[in-house]
Order: C-alpha cells, then sequence, then structure tokens
C-alpha cells in the first residue's frame, strides 16, 4: 500500500497534479449545488482547497507557488482579451455613468478597509485581504500577495482573511440587492426600463418629410449631419431597395434606419417623421418584411479580413448588399466605414440571396475555422503582460516602486490586445467556449492552490476573536458600499433596478450575485451593466490592492 502513500501524501510532480486535480473537482462538483437559489460554481473549489488544507494536504511548496501564479496569469489575461473589444466604448455615455459608480463602490470599500486597519488596528496586509475577500476579488488577492512578497513579508495573513471573508461577500450583495428592492422598489413599479435594446443600438423607420433634403443622395446627407446612421431598406411606391452612399432620397420614401437611441430623436428632426413601428422586438422575422431581400448573419472567419476596415472592402458597392450592424463580444455596433473588423465579428447582411453567399465567401461564414484559438498570440500576450507587470513604476510619496505584477500586467495587455491587436493583424480572436475554458482552468488552478496553503490555519483563525472581527468588519465593507452607491444611482442618477443591480454586481466582481440579479429582472439589464462596469472595476481593484500594501506598510 506504500504506492497509495506516495500518490497522495509523497511530495512529488505526480502527487501534485493529483491533489490539485482532486481539490478542483470536488469543488466544481459541489459548486452546482444551489442554496436558496445561490450556487457558488467554480468559487467552491477556493472552499475545497481550504477543507483539503485542514485535514493535512499539501504539495510540494514550489509546485505551489508556480500553480497558483499560472493559473492567475491565464485567468487575468483571458479576461482581458474578453472584455478588451468592449473596454473603451463603455466610457461612452450612459457607460461612463455606470462606470462612475462602479467607482464610487470600489472608493468607499477602500477608504472603509484602510479605516479599519488604522483605527482597530488590523494589520494593513490582513485588511487587504478583508478587502478583497469582502469584494470577492481573487486577482486582486493576487495583487496584494505580489505586493507584500516584493517586501519581504508574509502573504499569508491576507490570504486567510480573504477566505474567512469570502463567504459573505458573496451573500452581502445578494442582501444589498434584496434591501434596496424592498426600501426603493415600490409595488407595481416595473424593475427595469421598458426598451428591448439595451446594448448600444436602435432600429428606427423613417418617413422622409423634410423638403431640405428631398432629391439630396445618401451620402450627402451623411456629410450634413456629424450623427452615424446606416439605412438598411428603402421602400417606396411598394418596393423595397438597397440604398448606398449615391441612392437620391424623395419626398415620401420609407427608410429602415439603424442609429442608436440617443441619436434617434437627432435623425428624427432631420428626416422629418418617425414611424411608430416597434422593430427592436427580437421575435421580428427579418425575411418575412419582403420578398425581394433576406437578411443573414454572417461570422468573420478569414484572417486576411482581420484588422481591415468595413469601408475598404467595398462590399456594398461591388455586391450590392447592405451591412446593418455588427455583434462583437456581445456588443451591437454601427457598420461604419471606419469600424476595424475582427475574426469573430457577426455581420447583419441584407440583399439577394445570391449577393449574400458572394460576400460570405469573401469573409469567410466558417466557424470551424475559428474553433482553434491561435495559440502562439495567447503566449506571446502573457509574455508580454508579465514583462509590463514587472517594469517598476515610481510613484512620488512612496519608498518602493509599484508593479503591476502577476494580475495587473496580463490584464492590461490582455485588454490591450483584445481591442486593437486586430489593427496590427494579430489574430486574439478564440471562441466563447475556448475563452471561458481556459479562463475556468487558470482560475479553478488559482482557487485550488490559494485554498490549500491557505487551508491548515483556516479553522484556527474563524474560532479565534481575530476571525470573527475579520469576518464582520467584510461584511460591513461588502453591504455598506451596496445600499451607499445602490441609493445614488436609483435616486440621483434615476437609473432603474435593472442597471443598478448589474453595476454593483460588476463593481464588487460578484458573478454569483449577478445570477440572482437575473433571477429576479427581466431581459439583460442587469448582464449588460455588469459588462459595462467590471472590466474598470477589477483594473482598478488590482492596482489599489497593491497600492494600499505599499502606501500604509
Amino acid at each position: 500500500m506504500q504506492w497509495i502513500y506516495d500518490i497522495f501524501l509523497s511530495h512529488s510532480a505526480l502527487q501534485a497534479v493529483i491533489i490539485i486535480s482532486v481539490i478542483i473537482a470536488v469543488g466544481l462538483a459541489f459548486g452546482k449545488i444551489r442554496v436558496w437559489g445561490i450556487s457558488l460554481g467554480v468559487t467552491f473549489v477556493f472552499f475545497a482547497g481550504i477543507l483539503a488544507g485542514h485535514i493535512g494536504l499539501s504539495i510540494d511548496p514550489t509546485i505551489l507557488h508556480y500553480t497558483e501564479n499560472l493559473g492567475l496569469v491565464l485567468f487575468v489575461y483571458e479576461l482581458g482579451l474578453k472584455v478588451g473589444p468592449g473596454f473603451f466604448s463603455s466610457f461612452r455615455k450612459g457607460g461612463l455613468q455606470l462606470n462612475l459608480l462602479g467607482l464610487g463602490v470600489l472608493l468607499i470599500g477602500t477608504v472603509m478597509a484602510v479605516l479599519f486597519s488604522v483605527c482597530l488596528g488590523v494589520p494593513i496586509g490582513e485588511a487587504t485581504g478583508i478587502l478583497c475577500g469582502a469584494t470577492t476579488n481573487t486577482p486582486a488577492l493576487g495583487a496584494a500577495q505580489q505586493a507584500l512578497e516584493q517586501m519581504g513579508l508574509s502573504a499569508n495573513g491576507a490570504a486567510l482573511s480573504c477566505a474567512v471573508t469570502y463567504p459573505l461577500g458573496v451573500v452581502g450583495v445578494i442582501l444589498g440587492i434584496i434591501l434596496l428592492r424592498k426600501i426603493l422598489i415600490k409595488p407595481g413599479m416595473p424593475l427595469s426600463s421598458e426598451s428591448d435594446e439595451p446594448d448600444g443600438t436602435f432600429i428606427a423607420e423613417f418617413k422622409v418629410c423634410n423638403p431640405a433634403i428631398y432629391d439630396m443622395s445618401v451620402g450627402q446627407i451623411s456629410q450634413v449631419t456629424k450623427t452615424p446612421f446606416v439605412i438598411s431598406r428603402l421602400w417606396r411606391d411598394d418596393t423595397v431597395s438597397l440604398p448606398d452612399s449615391k441612392t437620391v432620397l424623395k419626398k415620401d420614401d420609407h427608410i429602415l434606419v439603424i442609429t442608436t437611441p440617443d441619436d434617434c430623436a437627432k435623425l428624427k428632426v432631420l428626416f422629418g417623421s418617425q414611424e411608430a413601428r416597434d422593430w427592436n422586438k427580437k421575435d421580428i422575422d427579418w425575411n418575412s418584411i419582403d420578398h425581394q431581400l433576406i437578411s443573414r448573419r454572417i461570422i468573420v472567419s478569414r484572417p486576411a479580413i482581420n484588422g481591415k476596415k468595413l469601408g475598404s472592402l467595398r462590399l456594398r458597392n461591388q455586391y450590392h448588399i447592405n451591412i446593418s450592424r455588427i455583434s462583437r463580444s456581445g456588443l451591437h455596433l454601427l457598420a461604419t466605414p471606419g469600424l476595424v473588423l475582427q475574426l469573430g465579428d457577426i455581420l447583419n447582411v441584407v440583399g439577394s440571396a445570391a449577393d449574400i453567399e458572394k460576400v460570405e465567401s469573401i469573409l469567410g461564414n466558417t466557424e470551424v475555422k475559428l474553433k482553434d484559438p491561435n495559440l502562439g498570440a495567447i503566449f506571446f500576450g502573457i509574455v508580454l503582460g508579465l514583462v509590463v507587470g514587472s517594469i517598476p513604476i515610481a510613484i512620488p510619496g512612496i519608498s518602493t516602486p509599484i508593479k503591476l505584477g502577476l494580475a495587473g500586467g496580463p490584464i492590461i495587455i490582455g485588454i490591450l490586445i483584445g481591442r486593437f491587436g486586430p489593427q496590427f493583424r494579430l489574430v486574439t480572436y478564440t471562441t466563447r467556449s475556448a475563452n471561458l475554458m481556459l479562463r475556468g482552468i487558470g482560475l479553478s488552478l488559482y482557487l485550488a492552490c490559494l485554498g490549500l496553503d491557505a487551508g491548515a490555519q483556516f479553522l484556527d483563525t474563524i474560532m479565534r476573536s481575530e476571525g470573527l472581527l475579520w469576518i464582520g468588519l467584510g461584511f460591513l465593507i461588502t453591504v455598506i458600499p451596496v445600499l451607499i452607491m445602490g441609493v445614488v444611482a436609483m435616486k440621483t442618477m434615476h437609473l432603474d433596478f435593472g442597471l443598478t443591480c448589474g453595476m454593483l454586481c460588476g463593481s464588487m466582481a460578484n458573478p454569483m450575485a449577478l445570477n440572482y440579479a437575473n433571477d429576479i429582472v427581466p431581459g439583460d439589464y442587469a448582464t449588460v451593466s455588469y459588462a459595462t462596469v467590471y472590466p474598470l472595476s477589477m483594473f482598478c481593484r488590482v492596482i489599489i490592492a497593491q497600492l494600499i500594501i505599499l502606501c500604509f506598510i
């Protein structure tokens, strides 16, 4: 039976792989269990690791440290690639407001953690761990641990304080959402706005009855106004056609226009009259609108198209089709000539069947080619992220230079490559399933090793008065910022409940609370708001976790 002992208890590479794999498998299995409608998902791997450490399991410290860092790097880099395409656009208009509110949540929690350290004598390393656990932000914990190790200090206290405060960090956001609903939502009040198009584009039908634009071409009208729009169809004398830049608009023409919700009123003034029909419902059968034209979604899968501007392909002029809008990473974008195409973009194309088939041959429209991720680009980005994360950045007033570290460097490079890589003809696209797989593997490895390292002291910690203090302080850091900024968002900024919930969940990096919000709020409003706030909040928390350590030790 010596071989069984060696496999599970004798430190070796084989033993490390087995122990980590068992922790991840058990954690993922129990993470599917729902209690009061809430499940922890991959987060339960953290607690499975704590349990394994508590019962005496361990692996070689060098392997533990390496695997933990590898998992963290892989997770944050793939996260950056995922959110990169929509990161900078999230600061426009309503996204800027949501991000400012999210930063308010972050700021209140950070100030509370520092005040608890100063007033109650909690060591700043443990206070930072409390902040990370209360906000369920393990990448920020990784950054804090890096900063502590950089200064020659032990990071075990931060990991322990994060571990004991994490469970109530999950529950606290959900409790805050419940309280906001009880306090601010009156009976019969809708939980979200009635708009069916929360993702950035809006489809409207206009009647041309403005004499100022009679007999002007679409190109001339576009030059007159700075408002971006795309005309998808034109009805004239019961005949439908596809307009291009040379098409001349006549009195009483009906046009189907893709724009944004904010610009719709401007175009109503431009064209003269807006029809009442709602074209933004999800159940519209576009192919039944007329018999001459069809609408089809075409995915960009040819590497040669990656990084090219839509206008440079001249698809509209050569093949007499219209591209109404483009879907990318869950966002809907206007099909403007200057838009840079990326692999994986989905184009809504309107035209005849024969013409659309020709466009398909140009763009690829073959998902099979996209199923294999470009591993070379992934590892190139990771290397670049680690190099950037190792650059010392001197900040006046701080004796030790700050480094973005294993968490900050890769997530910044991931965001930049995800957004700008295609402009340099770098193929960065991975399918959603591939991205989720790589992120899941990275996060599972990181959480398993983090829990295993902290598990030996976990039970002793929560049984001490010090551990109970950490739990109480963490709960306050979770609930108070959520309640304050939730009231500000709904009462001062007049956001609806759905957008507020998504903003709070995104700023707290809490997907479990987002699942609860999606269960009670109709539509995708909470998810859209979450995706808008999450990237900036995640980036700021990673940086702030290091700044707290470097400024107050």
